[in-house]
């Protein structure tokens, strides 16, 4: 009779539970330190791109503090990844659990800020998706972080202290020396002197010398978008009575329909005044630097049989802050009469006058909004009436150029680019010597 063989001892009912437990742990562990990494670079490299570009073509302080910021936080981001590496592999033994965390936190507070922006001022919506689901994943990633470290020697407290201390401090300073400077308002000074009228040696012409000093007081620097001079003649009888109402009330209404305004009086007779001449007296595209001044001289010069009785002076200046936008050089000239549409807002409700069109590329201010904002140009018109000369600008994306501007556009516009015109004039000069001795 043969002996059966023993029955084998078989394995624990548990063990095969507890194996695919661990699989299971070590797959979840593994893709949470995927996610993070993932979260951390896709954060950091166009946050490094944005501080490089901001760092480099900054044109102003702001922009060179902003840019080296961004960098910073790129860097913090770039050793996040291996301190969570390291937290990952060496577990319990890892000794950078607190630069983990902090890298996580400064991704999460990038990626807010970065969205709050977006969808501020940004107008491609790829973008304010993107920024919102990094904001999310990167807010996750801080969690999954803060659970890992339950198994490492690390004190969160102080990584946390960390954290916020260094919130606050950007808070501050991007407060005080960032946003206070931006929303601070600066407007340069154009003043006009005129000269005594002078007449030639064979006293068949007289010229009038004209200063316009442009005196810049303030810390903010400006682009030049236009620098308009123009003179007009103007011939006033005096009458030896009052003007009758209804006559009076006729000048009132004439007198409010151009910006070269004469007094209102009831004893002088206004005629409708004359463009005698205009010219830029800075080229447009050029910078007003800051607490500077500048001179430019001209003359005017007519003959001395006019019928004008007194010369009416008047410059003007439209200004964008170059800390607002970044202006790219003017391209050529367009002329209306030689067939070149008008914008419609240029054109509604005004009589078609002779215009000169320049345009110009321009960015933003800062790499963001020049990635999330629609491309733009800066088109200025000067419009010569036979009342005066009229410099006007608009800004607008590319291929919207034609649409029209409400004034809550025009304000916005304004307000974003630091537009301003300063306006100098009416500076009056009698010809009653001229016309006296020649």
């Amino acid at each position: 009779m043969t002996a059966s063989p023993e029955p084998k001892p078989e394995a624990p009912s548990g063990s095969y539970v507890m194996t695919r437990r661990g699989m299971t742990r070590c797959l979840c562990s593994r893709a949470e330190m995927a996610w993070v990494v993932l979260v951390l670079l896709l954060t950091a490299l166009p946050v490094g791109r944005f501080g490089f570009e901001d760092f480099t073509e900054a044109l102003t302080f702001a922009g060179c503090v902003t840019g080296v910021a961004l960098m910073s936080a790129a860097l913090i981001m770039v050793l996040g990844v291996a301190a969570v590496v390291d937290c990952w592999v060496r577990g319990a033994s890892s000794n950078f659990g607190m630069i983990a965390l902090i890298s996580t936190g400064v991704a999460s507070l990038t990626n807010v800020l970065l969205a709050l922006q977006t969808w501020n001022d940004g107008e491609l919506v790829v973008f304010k998706v993107l920024t919102m689901v990094l904001s999310v994943s990167s807010l996750f990633a801080v969690l999954l972080v803060w659970r890992r470290l339950d198994a490492i020697p690390t004190p969160k407290r102080v990584a946390v202290a960390l954290i916020v201390s260094t919130a606050v401090a950007v808070t501050n300073f991007s407060y005080q020396y960032l946003f206070q400077p931006y929303r601070r308002e600066a407007t340069p000074l154009v003043q006009l002197n005129v000269g005594k009228a002078v007449l030639s040696a064979d006293r068949k012409a007289f010229s009038v010398p004209v200063d316009i000093k442009l005196v810049n007081h303030s810390d903010m620097a400006f682009y030049v978008l236009g620098a308009e001079f123009h003179a007009m003649g103007e011939d006033v009888t005096v009458s030896r009575t009052d003007l009758s109402p209804l006559k009076w009330r006729e000048e009132v209404e004439k007198w409010a329909l151009y910006r070269e305004k004469h007094p209102l009086t009831r004893r002088e007779v206004y005629q409708p005044g004359e463009l005698v001449a205009a010219q830029p007296w800075i080229p447009a595209g050029n910078w007003v630097e800051a607490n500077d001044e500048s001179l430019t001289r001209t003359v005017v010069q007519l003959p001395s049989d006019t019928n004008f009785d007194k010369l009416t002076f008047y410059a003007s200046l439209s200004l964008a802050r170059k800390d607002r936008l970044v202006l790219q050089k003017f391209g050529g000239s367009d002329y209306s009469w030689r067939g070149k549409a008008l914008p419609q807002w240029a054109k509604d409700g005004k009589k078609e006058n002779d215009t000169i069109i320049r345009t110009a590329d321009m960015r933003e201010n800062n790499a963001i909004d020049n990635l999330t904002r629609k491309k733009r140009h800066l088109t200025t018109l000067w419009t010569f009436g036979p009342h005066g000369v009229d410099v006007s600008l608009a800004i607008a994306p590319v291929g919207e150029e034609d649409r029209p501007l409400s004034p809550q556009t025009i304000r916005e516009v304004g307000n974003r680019y630091g537009l301003l015109d300063v306006l100098a004039g009416p500076v009056e000069e009698t010809l009653e010597e001229v016309k006296a001795g020649r």
